[in-house]
């Protein structure tokens, strides 16, 4: 069982080392297994196709977004707490660019995702998204913010730092000048916060 688990990492970990330098297009299972020396029967042991395998690198980025989402527990006033999340959001898809796109933007592993069975067919996405609707949900609860749908107030967030990160990954910050687009990111993510703390 340990050998198994073992390597299945190995594949996971060989194929995000080929796709963060080629692309996620141009790679197929057969470099993949090329790349660790197994024969592409031996990855399809491990994942039905390359959706699948997709899938499970999305999980393991969730997991490593938790992981640093996890000190922002610690910040008591939830309006700051929010614009930290979206700092780090912001920040996560600035240091891992290849995983941002897998986690939010690429279709292949939500196919698979969606072919899973039971209704949490997306648990990474699900949880990230919980966590920004429990904040809300904290500031409404103490009166910092006015009552409404949580849900509907963590999604207009969510989309608004997606957004700037997707801009910035598909290359479509080219209008300002690229000195200017990493510190106008933040500056149009702090602007945001400031816009919904007064909404809100």
């Amino acid at each position: 069982m340990r050998e198994k688990t073992e390597r299945r990492q190995a594949i996971l970990e060989a194929a995000l080392h080929l796709f963060t330098e080629q692309g996620f297009e141009k790679v197929s299972m057969r470099n993949i297994a090329d790349a660790i020396e197994y024969s592409p029967a031996t990855i399809y042991l491990y994942f039905k196709d390359k959706n699948e395998l997709l899938l499970d690198l999305q999980t393991q980025g969730f997991g490593q977004l938790a992981q640093e989402l996890k000190v922002l527990e610690a910040i008591e006033h939830p309006a700051e707490q929010l614009r930290a999340v979206g700092e780090q959001l912001l920040g996560f898809a600035f240091r891992h660019p290849e995983l941002f796109e897998l986690m939010f933007i690429m279709n292949g592993p939500m196919v698979a995702a969606q072919a899973c069975a039971g209704a949490n067919a997306w648990p990474g996405g699900g949880s990230a998204f919980a966590q920004v609707v429990s904040i809300v949900q904290r500031g409404i609860d103490t009166g910092v913010f006015r009552p409404q749908k949580a849900d509907s107030a963590a999604l207009m967030i969510w989309a608004n730092v997606h957004g700037l990160a997707a801009l910035h990954l598909r290359q479509r910050l080219v209008v300002m000048p690229e000195e200017r687009r990493e510190a106008a990111m933040h500056e149009a993510l702090n602007l945001f916060h400031e816009l919904i703390r007064r909404a809100l």
